[in-house]
This record gives C-alpha cells, sequence and structure tokens, in this order.
C-alpha cells in the first residue's frame, strides 16, 4: 500500500512540475494581458471610491423587487455576500484544477486572460453608467442620518489611491449596474462553457439566479442594477467570445508548449501524458538515447518549438 501511495504522489508531483512548466511559458507570452486586466480592477476599484465622493443620500427610489421580495434586515445581508463568495472562490479553485486533476481541458493562464477582459469591458460600461446618473443607494449604510452615506473629501492623494477593504465593502453611489452580478455572471459562463459537469453548471446558473434575488432583498442594489447586469454582461461576454481566438483544445494536442525534460529521462510524450491526464508509467517509454547531452529520438536532435495562441 506504501509503495502504491509512493508511487502515485510521484506521478501527481511530476505532473504538477510539468504544469507549472507549461503555465509559465504561457504567462510570459501573455503577461501583459494579465497585468492589464489586474491594473484595470485597481481603477475600477478608484472610480467606485470616486463617485462615494459625489453620493448624497436620499428617498429611496420606488422599486418592483422590494415590494415583491420582503427586506431580509441588516443582520441578515451576509447571506448574499456568503453566496457570493462561495461563487467567486469555486471558480478561481476551479481555473487552477489542471495543476493537480488528471482531466484538463483549459489552461490556467488562457482561461484568466478571456475572463480579466470580459470583466473589463463589462466594468468600464458599469463606470460610464454610474458616473452618468447618481442615485441615492438604498443599501443601509447610504440611507440619510448614516455617517457612511457621506465620504468627506481626501487629505491627499495617497489617501484617494489606497483603496481599503472597508471601502469596498461600504461603497455608495456605483450602482447601475451590480458588480457582483459582472464577476457571476462572467463566472458561470466561462465554466458553462469549459466546464465538464453538466450538474455543476445547472447549479452554478441557479445559483446566481439566487444571488440575484438575495441581492435585491438586502437591499444592496435596486433591481434595475441586477437586471441590467443580466443582460448587459451576456451580450458583452457573447461578442467578446466571438472576437478572441478559441482557446486550444488540450485533449488532442493541438497546442504545441515547452513541455520539460526531466532529469530521470523523461521524453516529450511522457510530459504530455502528464499534461493530459495519463499517468505516464515508465512501461510506456520509448526508446531514446542520450549524446552530448542532448535528448536524441532516431539519431535526430528532438527540438521543441513553443507554438502559443495567447489572447
Amino acid at each position: 500500500m506504501s509503495l502504491y501511495i509512493g508511487r502515485e504522489a510521484s506521478k501527481l508531483w511530476k505532473r504538477f512540475c510539468a504544469e507549472i512548466t507549461t503555465e509559465i511559458n504561457l504567462l510570459a507570452e501573455n503577461w501583459k494581458y494579465i497585468l492589464g486586466g489586474i491594473i484595470c480592477q485597481y481603477i475600477h476599484g478608484l472610480a467606485a471610491r470616486g463617485i462615494h465622493y459625489f453620493h448624497r443620500p436620499g428617498p429611496i427610489l420606488q422599486d418592483v423587487g422590494f415590494h415583491i421580495l420582503p427586506e431580509l434586515g441588516q443582520d441578515k445581508a451576509y447571506i448574499s455576500e456568503t453566496v457570493f463568495t462561495f461563487v467567486f472562490l469555486s471558480f478561481v479553485l476551479w481555473t487552477f484544477h489542471p495543476f493537480i486533476f488528471k482531466s484538463k481541458k483549459i489552461y490556467t493562464v488562457l482561461i484568466w486572460c478571456r475572463v480579466l477582459a470580459c470583466l473589463v469591458a463589462c466594468q468600464f460600461l458599469r463606470v460610464i453608467t454610474f458616473y452618468s446618473t447618481q442615485l441615492p443607494g438604498p443599501n443601509y449604510h447610504c440611507r440619510e442620518g448614516s455617517k457612511l452615506a457621506r465620504l468627506p473629501l481626501p487629505d491627499n492623494a495617497l489617501e484617494f489611491l489606497l483603496i481599503k477593504f472597508h471601502g469596498v465593502l461600504y461603497g455608495c453611489g456605483d450602482l447601475i449596474f451590480s458588480s457582483h452580478m459582472i464577476f457571476s455572471l462572467v463566472f458561470v459562463r466561462t465554466y458553462h462553457k469549459y466546464g465538464t459537469r453538466r450538474f455543476i453548471k445547472q447549479c452554478a446558473w441557479l445559483t446566481v439566479v439566487i444571488q440575484s434575488l438575495l441581492i435585491v432583498a438586502s437591499r444592496k442594489h435596486y433591481t434595475v442594477d441586477v437586471v441590467v447586469a443580466w443582460y448587459t454582461v451576456n451580450l458583452v461576454v457573447f461578442f467578446i467570445e466571438k472576437t478572441l481566438p478559441e482557446l486550444p483544445d488540450r485533449s488532442n494536442g493541438g497546442a504545441s508548449f515547452l513541455l520539460p525534460f526531466t532529469k530521470d529521462g523523461w521524453t516529450k510524450e511522457e510530459n504530455h501524458k502528464l499534461l493530459n491526464g495519463n499517468s505516464g508509467d515508465s512501461a510506456d517509454r520509448r526508446p531514446k538515447s542520450q549524446s552530448n547531452g542532448k535528448i536524441m529520438e532516431n539519431g535526430n536532435s528532438l527540438h521543441v518549438e513553443v507554438a502559443i495562441n495567447g489572447v
């Protein structure tokens, strides 16, 4: 039993190392897109903080969702945040599953390039929308009488540029349309296209619907914020998916990535098996020879070319 466990652990470690090497090569080709997407997340945070300075509390607007859905109350407002956190963390963990599990359909770097592209496009439209018209926030901390409803002007530029976690949770004015719905819909649509479990896809869509209702019931957004997010995000993702090149299919080895040669003489084919879910046992090794430190096959030098279809 201990021998079997050790052998499986060795396979897992080799598969993990092969995946790391592949993803590093992809990151080297696409780091500009990843960095740009992260910077845009920061800019979106600054924009949401900036609109809080313009927010003026007032009477809550008439809203159909407020009349239909009972108010959860301030003490139960955490429920919608809990659902969103579950969706967020579940998706992040799924994007890194190729490092551990045998069944693999995506490359982590490439999938995040697409996700960030969709997020940035949706957030750009969101910033334009909530800066166009400032609405009185329906959330409890945004109502008249709350100390957090009005944000005092910063004393210096550093205070404005420094985004605090407290400010993210208690922002006001960034209403149309919901940022929570942007993330959730982009994540669920991505898994719907590249995920493999039909049951999980159905549960994911159901979870987003429940989250939509909870956001309105928690009075964090008006119903219009959620409704606009549903059709805007879906349309934006649809057109971006039409524009971006399709991800390479890992199952048929459509893309040639730089695969490592381990010290114990593993071949490119064996590493390819590791990356795509096969065991790569020593019994499957092909005959090879080494000459002057180079891996040789059939007397010819084996060259590995990196051909990455980045986003």
